[in-house]
């Protein structure tokens, strides 16, 4: 690169920024063997354009900031799947998974000896090799005032050298081993849906039916007694009676002749259809004379963060919820969902209180797209705060959650309260996205660039290729043995499995992988609910193996 060039991007930081996202981002996207680097690509351009000078560096202050944005957004989204994990089985999937992080950690206490390898390159290898960036910024943050200290600045590059050269193993391993482990077990992933119990999370398309009732065995009882029997997670719409449509109630009884509404997972419609009578001549759903339904964005701050159980205006004026739109998930509307900023409903209500309904709930498309920087900026403060409490562990060793853990933990925990009296913490489902993507590349430029000069200087080197064979190593381990006790030993179904393999890396292009393989949303429900204790554990272990290795 010209002379002229790199003191340009050397004196322009915001300039270097933007170049290294331009052409990270898209090369990011290109596919191979059904994955792809994703946002992490943009490290790796970092790293290249890093190593044409050793000034060509970004500010330390904007790879903090980016990561901020990205652990806090996590945390938000990812609150109240991460609480539910506790209940029933999630405990013991939860902790499975934490302890094949506790052995990949002790395995890096045995390659570091047999590798030779420093205590902060086996560090950022550990953290490389199970693809997690927010280990990778813990150890930074720990390792700053050490270096200070010291004098010796390279200690903040050798944690992202281990990081960098594992890093696309981390994804490509995994990647096989769920392949090959598919292959040798002859996985049937539809049966595996098929197979999943009635009343868990909602599988597949959602439809409609229309269903006249002639069964006898439906007469005379309520509509919610019979739900929650036959374990349906389907919403009753309407119900005409002769001339007369009315929405239906959980104390609903049916008569013969009765023309209901059925909303629900297109597998069960014809078992329900059965159970009623058959499909009726007529479709009420096309009947929008006297009831109507429209798609509502929820943009009211007063609705937003409540149960649909709890919102008393629906049933004075005569409404109900059918579906909810959540960014690409189309989920259905029980009375135990808490709304979202963003959230597209679906309203089904008398046609004279529509207007009245969609008020209520804001439908403004600018509301959704602006950001509460209120609850915002205090949940990151105190994040930032929580993140600067030092955490005294057995053997005298002393951690912080740092900029990555500190304002996970409190994400987390605010994602889950949804709303505090007038505050909203949730944001918007298209902010919340925006945000991780802006500071996840933010925190991968700012890495990169600042530690590409080390990391080329230290690949063509003969310790380039033993971190490299530490973290196959590494990544081989976790996932085989993930796969294996997780599968025959657990008996955890294949597809919840693949996306709880993903969520234990936190990496995204497993987990389009997995989904791609599975053909269904089994692996988002493993990913939600590993995601964030992998995230918090590898913080932790990230940390302790720093401490251990260097002591």
């Amino acid at each position: 690169m010209p002379i002229a060039v790199v003191e340009l991007l050397v004196q322009n930081p915001l300039l270097l920024l933007f170049i290294v996202a331009a052409i990270g981002f898209p090369l990011g996207h290109i596919q191979f063997k059904g994955g792809s680097l994703g946002t992490a690509a943009v490290l790796f351009v970092g790293l290249f354009v890093g190593a044409l000078h050793p000034d060509l560096k970004l500010p330390e202050l904007l790879y903090l900031f980016g990561l901020t944005l990205f652990v806090y957004s996590i945390g938000l989204s990812s609150g109240p799947t991460f609480f539910a994990a506790f209940r029933k089985r999630g405990i013991v999937e939860t902790l499975f998974s934490i302890s094949v992080l506790v052995a990949a950690a002790a395995l890096v206490v045995l390659l570091k000896k047999l590798f030779t390898l420093d205590p902060e390159t086996a560090a950022g290898a550990f953290a490389g090799s199970l693809n997690n960036t927010p280990a990778l910024a813990s150890l930074l943050d720990q390792l700053k005032a050490r270096a200070i200290e010291s004098g010796v600045s390279a200690l903040l590059d050798r944690p992202v050298v281990g990081y960098s050269i594992t890093y696309p193993m981390g994804v490509l391993g995994t990647i096989l081993a769920i392949s090959f482990f598919q292959r040798i077990w002859k996985i049937n992933y539809a049966m595996e849906a098929l197979r999943g119990e009635a009343g868990s999370t909602i599988r597949g398309k959602i439809g409609n039916q229309t269903v006249l009732v002639t069964q006898s065995k439906a007469m005379g009882r309520d509509l919610g007694e019979i739900r929650k029997e036959q374990g349906w997670p389907v919403i009753f719409g309407r119900i005409k009676r002769g001339t007369v449509q009315e929405l239906i109630g959980p104390s609903t009884r049916l008569q013969t002749g009765d023309e209901i509404t059925i909303i629900g997972p297109e597998r069960l419609l014809q078992e329900i259809v059965d159970y009623f009578g058959s499909v009726a001549p007529e479709d009420l759903i096309a009947d929008r004379t006297e009831f109507d339904y429209r798609r509502i964005f929820v943009s009211n701050p007063q609705v937003a963060g409540r149960k649909i159980s709890d919102l008393k205006f629906l049933k004075d004026n005569e409404a109900t919820l059918t579906r909810i739109r959540r960014g690409d998930v189309e989920l259905l509307a029980t009375g135990n969902t808490i709304l979202e900023p963003g959230d597209r409903i679906r309203v089904l209500c008398r046609k004279s209180k529509m207007d009245e309904i969609t008020a209520y709930f804001g439908d403004s498309y600018r509301a959704i797209s602006e950001i509460d920087f209120l609850s915002f900026s205090t949940g990151l403060a105190l994040g930032i705060l929580v993140g600067l409490i030092p955490f005294a562990l057995p053997g005298g060793v002393t951690l912080k959650l740092g900029f990555a853990g500190g304002p996970l933990v409190v994400g987390l925990i605010l994602g889950r309260l949804y709303r505090t009296g007038p505050i909203v913490w949730v944001l918007p489902y298209t902010a919340t996205l925006t945000l991780r993507q802006i500071g996840l590349i933010l925190f991968l430029a700012g890495v990169g660039t600042r530690a590409g000069y080390t990391f080329f200087s230290t690949l063509g080197k003969e310790e380039g290729l033993a971190i490299f064979a530490a973290g196959t190593l590494i990544t081989f381990f976790s996932a085989v043995s993930a796969l294996w006790i997780g599968y025959r030993v657990l008996k955890i179904p294949m597809g919840r499995l693949t996306g709880m393999l993903a969520g234990l890396h936190t990496q995204p292009a497993v987990l389009g992988f997995a989904l791609e393989q599975a053909k269904n949303d089994d692996p988002n429900t493993g990913y939600a609910m590993i995601h964030p204790i992998a995230t918090i554990t590898k913080i932790v272990l990230a940390q302790i193996l720093l401490n251990y290795l260097a002591g």
